[in-house]
């Protein structure tokens, strides 16, 4: 059951109410320390329709012709300061260390955190930033920020994914380009807009309702199935 291993993997504190939120962000209110987190949406596909989809209307729901042509594909890297709600992202043809060392420099290179005490970044086991390597590497690079890992199959307390989501339902549904760049100009331009008006996500889930959701998941796996 996946969500059976995710709570183990993710064994927050003793005290039950404390939200999970608060195992990824550490409540740091201190001056000149800031925490980031970061990840990569892979593999963005320009789908450019035979015809044009026709909006909603009364009595239709959206219209999309199911033929395409494919424009081909981009990453979206980003990074979100999680207490002052700063997105920093970028598009590239592909994931790698290369590319998501070029959105830690995004950030790093500007105010507040290029001349920041510390600088958390917390990101997930992807090939990108995966292991003490990569620790090691983002060490060398600037002095002051600390790679946080998540624990293995915990990349959904990564609060980057949150606002992937959200560009997924807004921006990327359904998949309908008139060009490679076409997406990747709407995918910045949302960004910008998103940003204008974020806010920190407020997460309350605690291990308690896990518990609870774990229960009534193993109750409704052991009723006998219909006939």
């Amino acid at each position: 059951m996946v969500v059976a291993v995710k709570a183990i993997a993710c064994t927050p504190p003793r005290q039950l109410e404390l939200p999970f939120s608060r195992l990824q962000v550490p409540d740091i209110r201190t001056l000149g320390e800031y925490v980031l987190c970061a990840d990569e949406k892979t593999s963005i596909q320009a789908r450019i329709r035979c015809h044009p989809s026709l909006a909603a209307s009364s009595g239709h729901a959206v219209r999309v012709e199911h033929e395409y042509d494919r424009g081909g594909s981009l990453a979206y890297l980003a990074a979100w300061d999680v207490h002052r709600a700063r997105l920093f992202g970028r598009l590239e043809p592909t994931t790698g260390i290369a590319p998501f060392g070029r959105l830690v420099s995004q950030f790093m290179s500007v105010e507040p955190y290029r001349s920041a005490e510390r600088v958390f970044l917390v990101v997930d086991n992807g090939s990108s930033h995966r292991g003490e390597r990569a620790v090691k590497r983002m060490a060398a690079l600037y002095p002051k920020l600390v790679l946080v890992h998540l624990p293995v199959h915990a990349s959904w307390l990564d609060q980057i994914e949150i606002y992937f989501s959200i560009v997924q339902r807004k921006v990327l549904t359904p998949a309908d380009s008139l060009s490679l760049v076409e997406l990747g100009r709407r995918i910045l331009d949302f960004q910008a807009r998103y940003e204008e008006s974020a806010v920190p996500f407020e997460w309350k889930f605690t291990r308690r309702d896990l518990g609870k959701l774990l229960r009534r998941i193993a109750e409704h796996e052991s009723l006998p199935m219909a006939a």
